[in-house]
């Protein structure tokens, strides 16, 4: 215990260098742990948005058709959907079919993605569907009533109640044609899936291709994104009776979105390695800084009969308590960061006109923080093991000292 008050006090002689190291350790934590959870809630909403609109938490596929996106790649799921839907924490299975065709109205012409969807299912969980009043939405499964693309919509020249055709190659082989008509119309802010999407009941969709009680994915909604730990092993056992299909997880049916959020944490991580490696040349600073003043003080205290490892102790105890005031301050400074970017967030609108997509993802403009409190909780603990292995080289430089040189030093 005395050895911890005479480390505490020593901090203090110096107190205007103390005070900067302490700012310094727990500000770069502060920054290191808000931003992390910055990112945390933004790639969270972003994963959300995605899976819903995508592919699903979890997905089955035929197998193959992630790789070729072959339309002929269908299967039949049964009473899959329902044997899916009893797994706890599975919000919704979303049954889909993917169509080439192509779209004409009077006036113009364009390839599209005919999309086959159960109504009811799809709207309670796709997030570009809930902005759609109920009187645009479908009204069944083999209704001739389609949702379009905005872009689409205004590139064939069409409005509200209008009348198109899509035409599309059927299993068969012939060309095949039907008439439908627009009943409502979504911006998701995506380039491609505004100039495509073309949306209708999956009964419908399978009929005009012959692909009849087939579908192309079953789409998994899970309540959490934490829950597929539990729930995609059970999806795998219910898959492999049928060696035609698979089940994979949201990172692989959606790589391009996982691939940018790695890379973009790749990236934060080297910031975050860096601001580590200041914070570690501050605390050597310090502590030698602090060890050179007392030279002649050491010196005396070995002179007296203290051992060179007691002075190396009360070094590395100095940057112990220098490192855990850092780590507590910090802490409490990164939490009210991190509920401040919670509450409020960072409003994108101010700097950015439109929506803002990444990974072929649009998410909300307005970026909010979620707590990663086992991240926060790891990386305060990393920055006391920076401390003590910054304080190593000064204890070293401590128990060297010499009684009779630093009797000499001045």
């Amino acid at each position: 215990m005395d050895i911890l008050n005479l480390a505490w006090k020593n901090l203090w002689r110096n107190r205007r260098r103390t005070l900067i190291t302490l700012a310094a350790l727990s500000f770069s934590l502060m920054l290191i742990q808000a931003f992390h959870n910055l990112s945390y809630g933004v790639y969270s909403a972003m994963i959300d948005s995605g899976v819903r609109a995508g592919s699903g938490h979890l997905v089955v596929y035929h197998q193959g058709y992630l790789e070729s996106r072959d339309e002929l790649l269908t299967f039949r799921p049964g009473d899959l959907v329902q044997r899916i839907e009893q797994l706890a924490g599975v919000q919704a299975v979303l049954p889909r079919l993917y169509l080439p065709g192509l779209a004409q109205s009077s006036r113009e012409s364009r390839g599209i993605l005919l999309t086959g969807v159960v109504p009811e299912a799809e709207k309670k969980v796709n997030p570009f569907l809930r902005r759609l009043p109920d009187s645009e939405w479908l009204d069944s499964l083999d209704g001739r009533e389609a949702i379009l693309g905005s872009r689409l919509m205004k590139e064939l020249q069409l409005k509200p109640g209008n009348k198109f055709v899509v035409t599309m190659q059927h299993r068969s082989g012939e060309l095949v044609s039907e008439m439908f008509r627009v009943h409502g119309v979504v911006k998701t802010g995506i380039k491609n899936v505004d100039k495509s999407l073309l949306m209708v009941g999956r009964d419908r969709a399978a009929a005009l291709a012959g692909a009849t009680g087939t579908v192309h994915e079953l789409a998994i909604v899970l309540d959490k994104q934490s829950d597929g730990l539990q729930v995609y092993p059970q999806l795998l056992n219910l898959v492999q009776s049928d060696p035609l299909l698979v089940g994979l997880t949201w990172e692989q049916a959606m790589p391009n979105l996982y691939n940018a959020i790695r890379l973009d944490y790749a990236s934060q991580k080297f910031i975050f390695v860096i601001m580590m490696l200041i914070v570690t040349i501050g605390v050597v600073n310090t502590m030698l800084m602090s060890v050179m003043e007392r030279f002649r003080e050491f010196g005396v205290i070995l002179a007296v009969g203290a051992s060179a490892m007691r002075l190396r102790l009360l070094v590395v105890i100095e940057a112990l308590l220098l490192g855990s005031v850092s780590m507590v301050i910090g802490t409490c400074l990164g939490s009210l960061a991190t509920w401040y970017l919670q509450a409020v967030g960072i409003d994108m609108r101010t700097f950015i006109s439109g929506t803002l997509e990444f990974g072929g993802v649009v998410f909300d403009p307005v970026l909010r923080a979620d707590w990663d409190t086992g991240w926060m909780l790891m990386i305060s603990f990393y920055l006391l093991v920076l401390a003590l292995l910054a304080a190593v080289y000064p204890a070293i430089k401590a128990g060297r000292i010499s009684p009779a040189a630093a009797m000499r030093h001045h």
